[in-house]
């Protein structure tokens, strides 16, 4: 039988982990077109990174995805796609939410129509704020962290029953196109799977306030600069790292036939929930000095606590236990000092102005 030597598409294939997802399929052989707009800061590197490793393996076409004759082009070549290009920032869509709008919806929508009456294999990144800032939930402060008040959503987490709640604008594009990719699957038959992601972090992520804390985070305190924490600091995320994403991303291509049409939440579940504080003290673990803390306001739309149950997708996709979020948050912080040319245990003097944090 002859290979299929048509390319992988990757929407967002320069971003973090569409940077890592390309790495990953085109070290198992296959050809990848990465499409990109490459509007975000470092992703040229991510891009020049990958052709260097993997050659002509690597074909990229710069584009936005509300290009829509160059999107059908890239679309319509494709032995199969991952759609990760999207606005990503909350804070970002509540200052222009028609170019999130734009984007996230109308952008999902154009490659969706591209698919339509094909076969192709289509894996969509959604994200958790579509379960919304879960205000319904009773919580309650134990050692320095938001947890549920319910005993079994404590030890399962959230799972993909709970009923969809958008809030601010990012959370009303990002889910209405996990609802349109869900739908194209039912009525026109789009072999199309979602996968709604809770904090992933690691290698390549090149973290703003706004997006991707983990790094963010890591990348303040090597700089010797401050942590600023919105609302208290006692807000519990599940971190995945990204070589466990990948994998869920890549199974649930290989599984397309029995997942299709289906949306799984996709995180490190109970055993990689942390608090916010917790990060930061393991950082500063990691440094061998205290890291500097500033706070502010509670920002729109976050949530207290989100742990996702992951059940459903590890029992549909067989995923392998993750790695634990200390090993992979050490993993980061290496890499980040190695980018930046700073030894890991003698990072940059502390801004003056320390604020310790609270355990």
């Amino acid at each position: 039988m002859t290979a299929d030597t048509r390319p992988v598409l990757i929407t967002g294939g320069a971003g973090f982990i569409g940077a890592n997802l390309a790495d990953r399929l085109a070290g198992d052989g296959h050809a990848v077109l990465v499409y990109d707009a490459l509007s975000r800061p470092g992703v040229e590197r991510n891009l020049a990174w990958l052709r260097a490793r993997h050659g002509d393996r690597i074909r990229d076409v710069t584009a936005d995805i509300r290009d829509v004759d160059r999107l059908t082009l890239a679309a319509r070549e494709a032995k199969a796609v991952f759609h990760l290009a999207a606005q990503v920032a909350v804070t970002t869509s509540l200052a222009d939410p028609r170019e999130d709008f734009e984007v996230n919806i109308a952008g999902t929508f154009n490659l969706l129509e591209a698919l339509r009456g094909s076969r192709t294999p289509l894996v969509f990144a959604s994200t958790n704020k579509v379960y919304g800032d879960l205000a319904d939930m009773e919580f309650e402060s134990r050692d320095g962290a938001w947890l549920p008040a319910d005993a079994a959503v404590r030890t399962h987490g959230i799972s993909e029953t709970r009923p969809l709640d958008f809030h601010t604008p990012y959370g009303c594009s990002k889910g209405a196109a996990d609802q349109y990719v869900l739908d194209y699957a039912r009525s026109f038959g789009v072999p199309a799977a979602v996968l709604r992601m809770s904090c992933i972090y690691g290698q390549r992520q090149m973290g703003t306030e706004d997006q991707g804390w983990v790094a963010h985070f890591l990348i303040r305190a090597l700089e010797g600069r401050s942590v600023t924490l919105y609302g208290d600091g006692r807000q519990v995320r599940d971190v995945l790292d990204v070589r466990d994403a990948v994998d869920a991303y890549i199974r649930a291509w290989e599984n397309i036939d029995r997942v299709a049409g289906r949306a799984f939440n996709l995180g490190g579940g109970p055993d990689n929930a942390v608090s916010l504080r917790q990060v930061i003290a393991e950082i500063g673990a990691l440094l061998g000095r205290e890291v500097a803390v500033d706070f502010s306001d509670w920002r729109a739309g976050d949530q207290r606590w989100f742990v996702a149950d992951t059940r459903a997708a590890e029992a549909a996709l067989g995923l392998q236990p993750k790695r634990s979020w200390r090993e992979g948050i050490a993993a980061l912080a290496q890499w980040l000092a190695e980018e930046r040319g700073i030894p890991l245990g003698r990072s940059s003097e502390p801004e003056p102005r320390v604020q310790a944090v609270a355990t």
